[in-house]
């Protein structure tokens, strides 16, 4: 099965035709192929990181882990006489831990909205009466995306209107 999610798995129309190049050409062409090879392979790991990252970290574990270090550092107050350098400890180490925990949440949370959408999106191609200009929100301007919602807006309230409440509307019969 080929992969889908690596630049080279669909070839571009023209690389069946046979045109001369010359070798310098041919010599940056497989630089920039290495180049980007080279991004998807740490693109991958960093992806595969985040994830693993998030899973565990996200555990009761982590949670625990994290409560035993501070419960650690309390303790440990008194030895060192509630130092600056004492307090200088957690405050560099919760920085440093704040930072990195930025790129691995915001990772996961753009490969889940990612997952998310394109699931809405089948979702949205798969039914017969739903509007298929709706797949792709995502991509459009805020002005674009606030003239739906007053579409949407205007056939909720017709629908207050005509006696049905959003909520209390009747599933479609089934085809």
């Amino acid at each position: 099965m080929a992969n889908i999610f690596h630049a080279r798995a669909f070839p571009a129309p023209h690389e069946n035709t046979v045109t001369p190049v010359n070798h310098s050409q041919t010599q940056k062409l497989k630089e920039h192929e290495n180049e980007r090879d080279i991004f998807c392979v740490v693109s991958d790991a960093f992806r595969i990181f985040a994830r693993r990252s998030s899973v565990m970290l996200g555990s009761a574990w982590a949670f625990a882990g994290a409560m035993l270090v501070i419960l650690v550092w309390i303790l440990t107050g008194p030895t060192f006489h509630f130092s600056d350098t004492w307090q200088l400890i957690i405050n560099t180490g919760t920085t440093i831990v704040t930072f990195l925990m930025v790129f691995l949440i915001q990772n996961t949370q753009n490969r889940d909205a990612k997952a998310t959408q394109l699931k809405l999106d089948e979702v949205i191609r798969a039914l017969k009466m739903a509007r298929n200009e709706l797949v792709d929100l995502e991509d459009l301007s805020d002005q674009d995306l606030k003239k739906l919602e007053a579409q949407f807006k205007q056939l909720r309230e017709k629908a207050e209107r005509d006696g049905k409440h959003p909520r209390d509307v009747e599933p479609a019969e089934p085809h």
